[in-house]
């Protein structure tokens, strides 16, 4: 997607950057020409400005700020990313997991929105926050019940957010990836792959170019209305199920 000049010099914020699809968020700012900030627990594989900072940790959330800070006063656009995904009925989760779940997929992205938009309202930029949702926001899911309350979470504090700092020019939206069968975060035997591609409108994964661009729009002027909303990019899982209860399983 080619937004001409748009990013060049836009200063870039991505935690969670060292997994796949942060891997693709700092990609494609870079190759829109904007400055970006990786940052994740291990830099190791990382290039360029780079934090490493455990979010968990509220030294590691500061230590994040104070970078940000020294080294661009304030940020541009902020994409909180990083999130964990573990697996587990209720009744076998540990409270200790409860407790780590909720501190990176819904703490750790309040104290950055609340820090990075206070640089942003005294450098006067009028800045785009990204928040990685999914579509566990709106749908439970069994064995993932923790990780869709932390989303739902997420939903509700990105439209706080966005209401409380339209006043500075600042938006503030989520962005809801689809199903990706290549995610580190656990293995998907082939039978669950095609149980959820069957399921899927379009019958397609969640590419990291589509992440990827529909970042970059809601980052760009193109969307210098929109505030406060989630946008779905997974295609069309989230608009309802493909099942047919019925003998005929076709319209033609």
């Amino acid at each position: 997607m080619d937004f001409g000049k748009e990013f060049k010099g836009k200063r870039v914020v991505v935690t969670g950057a060292a997994g796949i699809m942060g891997r693709a968020l700092v990609s494609h700012f870079a190759g829109a020409g904007a400055d970006v900030c990786a940052t994740d627990r291990d830099t190791q594989n990382l290039s360029g400005f780079c934090v490493a900072a455990d979010l968990t940790k509220d030294q590691g959330l500061q230590a994040l700020l104070d970078a940000v800070s020294e080294e661009w006063g304030a940020p541009d656009i902020v994409v909180n990313n990083a999130a964990i995904y573990p697996s587990s009925f209720l009744l076998d989760l540990e409270v200790a997991d409860w407790d780590r779940i909720m501190s990176v997929n819904v703490r750790a992205p309040f104290v950055l929105m609340r820090g990075f938009a206070l640089q942003m309202i005294e450098k006067g930029v009028a800045g785009t926050f990204i928040n990685i949702s999914s579509g566990a926001a709106r749908k439970m899911r069994r064995t993932a019940v923790t990780y869709c309350m932390s989303k739902t979470a997420l939903d509700r504090m990105t439209k706080g957010f966005a209401l409380e700092l339209a006043e500075y020019g600042i938006r503030v939206n989520c962005l809801e990836p689809g199903f990706a069968s290549g995610s580190t975060v656990s293995e998907l035997s082939q039978e669950h792959i095609d149980r959820v591609m069957a399921a899927i409108p379009l019958g397609t994964e969640t590419a990291a170019d589509d992440i990827g661009n529909a970042a970059l729009f809601l980052a760009s002027t193109a969307a210098k209305n929109i505030t406060g909303t989630s946008l779905a990019v997974d295609g069309g899982n989230s608009a309802g199920t493909m099942d047919v209860y019925q003998t005929k399983k076709s319209a033609l």
